[in-house]
């Protein structure tokens, strides 16, 4: 599935990925493939991109939200910041 990081400064990630976990404002959302199309709102904490060849992104955000629709996930978060 494709999946963007978007902040008010930049696109901070698209590609290919096997799953994505996100900090909900109610607790975490785990996505993979062929998930119903849902929309909610992001709370504070780490967002988890694992790449469909291997490999994690981790990005710290707070506040926005996720949407997911057609295998594509995209997050519009208010901050976002790249991990090590």
């Amino acid at each position: 599935m494709k999946a963007s990081v978007v902040s008010p400064e930049r696109t901070l990630y698209e590609g290919d990925v096997s799953s994505v976990v996100a900090p909900a404002f109610d607790g975490e959302i785990g996505i993979l493939p062929r998930h119903a199309p849902l929309v909610t709102l992001l709370g504070r904490g780490v967002l988890r991109l694992e790449g469909a060849g291997g490999g994690t992104r981790r990005f710290d955000v707070a506040g926005g939200f996720l949407q997911v629709a057609d295998d594509i996930v995209r997050v519009v978060t208010e901050t976002a910041s790249a991990l090590a």
